[in-house]
């Protein structure tokens, strides 16, 4: 068998990222030659766990048959998240905490899913089960994983098994988890330097609901204001967009970490029904929604309700 790439989704986020190097170690543990690779560059917040735990990104490819016939999906099941040969390659492995879409293969494979807030929560499942020891760097990189996709435990999607997970791995890390989680994700909200498309791409997804393209952007920031006073910008972007990429609607996820509340931006077609997913109104355009911070849990569920009607 020839070398395996391991690799989250496009635009990766922080779990993404570790979850492919985590992942690729422990397969080669267990005899696999894996290489944890990635769908785009890293995002501020994953560069600064890198830097911090002294490992390097991983490399960055466009496409994966040229290279192997074999890999792993991490982070992500659905073809259009993934690598844009998809069709080329055969998966043989998949760890995700996602949603099941648009996928299948034509031969058997490792797939396990749970209903966690990371997919590093599952990896690190997978180690004890293997008896395989995690390196303290690696340890780190999961731990930061977990705490950038559970927003430091405050998103509805944490499980108590995140926490114990994100507990032992801080201890092999020498991590005190509050002090790292917080500077961590204040490191994910510097977007002064960035461009509307850079924000508007760097953690993107597409979904198809009720036959129709919905791309979904999150943004994380401490401060709302600042980011909605380049919306003019924003919305033109997003317009774009949706004409050249066949988006039916483009929703922009404003998330405040600071107060647990997200601001939606919405440019394209059925808005009202955008706000009706979400049993809102919009107010000088906006849908204002507390306690809202997973596009996972509460962003999706309710738009694939919505638009699948």
């Amino acid at each position: 068998m020839g070398k395996l790439l391991v690799f989250g989704h496009q635009n990766p986020d922080t779990d993404a990222i570790t979850s492919a190097i985590s992942y690729a170690y422990l397969l080669n543990q267990l005899g696999e030659e894996a290489e944890a690779v990635a769908l785009g560059e890293v995002s501020e917040e994953t560069q600064f766990a890198l830097d911090y735990f002294h490992k390097q990104a991983p490399r960055v490819i466009e496409t994966a048959a040229n290279e192997t016939d074999r890999v792993a999906l991490v982070d992500h099941n659905e073809a259009q998240q993934s690598v844009s040969d998809i069709q080329e390659v055969q998966v043989d492995y998949v760890v995700d905490h996602h949603r099941i879409a648009n996928f299948q293969t034509a031969n058997p494979l490792f797939y396990r899913a749970e209903p966690v807030g990371c997919t590093n929560t599952i990896i690190y499942k997978l180690f004890k089960e293997k008896h395989i020891a995690i390196p303290a760097d690696i340890a780190g990189l999961m731990v930061s994983a977990i705490v950038s996709d559970t927003l430091l435990f405050k998103s509805p999607t944490c499980t108590q098994e995140d926490i114990e997970a994100a507990t032992e791995l801080a201890e092999i890390a020498g991590l005190d988890i509050n002090t790292y989680g917080l500077e961590m994700l204040k490191a994910g909200t510097n977007l002064a330097t960035k461009t509307e498309a850079e924000l508007l791409n760097m953690d993107a997804k597409s979904f198809p609901m009720g036959g129709k393209t919905v791309r979904i952007a999150q943004v994380n920031t401490v401060d709302t204001a600042d980011l909605l006073s380049r919306r003019g910008l924003l919305e033109s972007v997003m317009e774009t967009e949706n004409q050249q990429e066949g988006y039916h609607v483009f929703v922009l996820v404003i998330t405040n970490i600071l107060t647990s509340e997200s601001t939606v931006l919405v440019v394209g077609q059925d808005l009202e029904l955008v706000a009706q997913a979400f049993e809102s109104e919009y107010l000088d355009g906006l849908l204002v929604l507390p306690g809202v911070v997973s596009r996972k849990k509460q962003v999706v569920p309710p738009l694939t309700l919505a638009f699948d009607k």
